[in-house]
């Protein structure tokens, strides 16, 4: 009797925290598109260059926060959920071929090559929630990566166990930093996550997934040599 106070005060923490934490979020990308909206109404810019530069601000701070609204969309849907998608089963490498087709653009931006090896498997996990697993792992790799690296999609069955891995050559993770990247909002730099437009909801959203359907995440991590997150499902041989 006497934990249920505790837990649910825990509970309310925990919503007040986030609360704050997406209204912050959401008021630097409103502030901007404000500010920039009424100097454009006022008329002072009258040069075509600035008032274009200002226009693009304007739809690049929409596109940060539309980014925000849909993975607080997908972690909502996903904290509420009790239960997976029965009898689901989705081939890892093809479904990781479609997402690399859709971030090319961003990683040949970003100077990155993006690679895919293994063998076919299929996942226990639906396939919208797994697109969006891969999805948030590889745009995480790209956008801590540097000119020049790779990322790199693999993935794996031996025995009853599937193996997802998402490798990058980007600028890793600090050891007093690795237990805590999949808390929600968490940064391990907050100056460059707001240059890469992160929301710092990625990889709390994809721990929730591997939850949700059993499964397990492992980090490896060195500053400077990149980063590996392996994610593994069980899945039963009757399947």
């Amino acid at each position: 009797m006497q934990n249920k106070p505790h837990k649910e005060d825990n509970l309310s923490q925990l919503r007040s925290e986030f609360a704050a934490n997406v209204s912050h979020e959401l008021r630097t990308p409103l502030t901007t598109i404000k500010g920039f909206a009424d100097i454009l109404a006022s008329g002072v810019v009258t040069d075509e260059e600035d008032r274009q530069r200002f226009i693009t601000m304007i739809s690049v701070e929409a596109d940060r926060m539309i980014t925000l609204i849909n993975d607080i969309l997908h972690l909502s849907e996903l904290q509420e959920s009790s239960q997976p998608v029965l009898a689901c089963s989705t081939p890892v490498l093809e479904l990781a071929r479609e997402i690399v087709i859709n971030e090319s653009d961003a990683a040949e931006a970003a100077g990155i090559t993006l690679s895919i090896r293994g063998s076919e498997c299929s996942a226990p996990v639906e396939r919208s929630r797994l697109r969006i697993l891969l999805t948030n792992l590889i745009e995480n790799a790209i956008k801590y990566n540097r000119p020049g690296g790779s990322v790199t999609i693999s993935a794996g069955q031996r025995d009853s166990c599937v193996s997802i891995c998402v490798e990058d050559t980007g600028i890793g993770i600090p050891a007093e930093h690795q237990s805590r990247v999949f808390e929600r909002f968490y940064r391990v730099d907050k100056s460059r996550s707001k240059k890469t437009g992160g929301t710092g909801l990625g990889l709390a959203i994809v721990k929730h997934i591997v939850s949700l359907y059993g499964g397990r995440i492992r980090l490896e991590s060195q500053p400077g040599a990149g980063t590996r997150i392996t994610i593994e499902f069980d899945v039963r041989e009757n399947e």
